[in-house]
């Protein structure tokens, strides 16, 4: 496939914008790969962000409905930021269509959805990928690799944990995203998938579960449609609405490599702003590492450190990516720049025609989890993780 890979984005808001900037990105930080993304036609019903997309963005065109993209022989791509709920028409819709398909994560509104997305994808011989952005932050990137040379030793317990603010302001908006039938379950698709990938890209998989759930955050203010976002707020005495979905979830997990863990998020915690971090530990060191701090690494290795306890590692050009945006040590990077990575892997991906990670198959591998979770809410016993892959 030519390096020019044309992209139909379906979906500006928050989200949609952030990967619009990362594809404009990438020919201006990563010159060197020759890609070329080409942002042919934008898909929203709100007028406004159709006339942002292409006045501010550089879309050439824009619709209200985004079926139209799909027969577009100049969109190679279909880019999925809608709400959750829409996920699963779009792409499988996407898939019998022959596109390419990148979805932001939850790929399905629950974990069955995931199923049928995957394997739409996976028969028609779609690339495809998922935005686990969080994976692509050069410290993780590290981390991975001393993993994979074996210089923590065996690995051992291993805490991942998303702490988000979001959902702190007990006078924020009701948006989709606190509702059971438009976001499908809360923290368990919206963060804890986040912190089930990157406890299984690091640790391998999870074979077992216990889990529990809350809803601390019962009614929340009624949104204005069309604007704002799940940061906005409402004021005192504003109409408002149940909450559906759970604000907080709580997981023991076992790994296939004998790893013993815990996984925890919430949006309604107050303290953490934005806090997705894991430690780890093995037989010959250990690591942690926080979003909060994306660019720093804390790092335990005494075998090879001149003393003991652990030492701050800074991100720098020396790391994967980093330098492409920055040079020298030290001088940070963002989320945003995660996206712009994210959104470079893919399209190298759909230009060089070969398998992305992660993928639709991760987000597979992820929901199956989160269903022994679902599971466990129920019967309050251990659950065994159980594939949901469709064949």
């Amino acid at each position: 496939m030519s390096k020019t890979i044309g992209i139909g984005l379906i979906g500006f808001g928050w989200m949609g914008q952030a990967h619009s900037r990362a594809y404009r990105n990438i020919p201006v930080y990563f010159a060197e790969t020759g890609l070329e993304p080409r942002l042919v036609a934008i898909a929203d019903t709100v007028q406004e962000r159709i006339e942002l997309a292409t006045k501010n963005f550089g879309f050439e065109s824009g619709t209200a409905d985004w079926r139209e993209l799909l027969g577009r022989d100049d969109i190679d791509v279909i880019d999925v930021t809608a709400p959750n709920a829409m996920h699963e028409e779009i792409a499988v819709a996407a898939a019998a269509a022959g596109k390419h398909i990148f979805c932001e994560k939850p790929v399905g509104i629950e974990p069955r959805a995931t199923a049928v997305i995957e394997q739409a994808a996976r028969k028609a011989g779609a690339i495809t990928g998922c935005g686990y952005n969080y994976r692509w932050a050069p410290m993780v990137q590290y981390t991975k690799q001393l993993i994979d040379e074996g210089r923590f030793g065996e690995l051992t317990h291993y805490r991942g944990r998303f702490f988000s603010m979001y959902g702190r302001d007990r006078l924020g908006l009701l948006s989709w995203r606190f509702k059971q039938d438009e976001a499908g379950y809360g923290v368990l698709s919206d963060i804890m998938s986040h912190a089930i990938d990157m406890a299984q890209y690091l640790c391998g998989p999870i074979v077992k579960v216990v889990s529990v759930k809350e809803i601390f955050v019962k009614e929340r203010p009624l949104p204005t449609p069309g604007a704002g976002t799940h940061y906005d707020r409402g004021k005192p005495g504003d109409p408002t609405g149940p909450v559906t979905n759970e604000d907080y979830v709580g997981a023991l997990v076992e790994f296939a490599s004998g790893v013993r863990g815990t996984l925890e998020v919430d949006r309604s915690i107050f303290g953490p702003q934005s806090s997705m971090a894991f430690e780890l530990n093995g037989s010959k060191g250990a690591a942690g590492w926080d979003h909060e701090k994306l660019n720093q690494l804390q790092l335990y290795l005494p075998e090879e450190q001149p003393t003991d306890g652990f030492i701050e590692v800074l991100s720098g050009d020396a790391y994967s990516h980093h330098g492409n945006f920055v040079p020298g040590g030290g001088n940070s990077i963002g989320y945003e720049d995660l996206k712009t990575i994210e959104a470079l892997e893919y399209l190298k991906a759909v230009a060089e025609d070969r398998p992305n990670e992660p993928s639709f198959a991760d987000a597979l591998a992820n929901a199956s989890v989160a269903a022994a979770m679902v599971r466990s809410w129920e019967s309050e016993k251990w659950e065994q993780v159980v594939s949901l892959r469709i064949d």
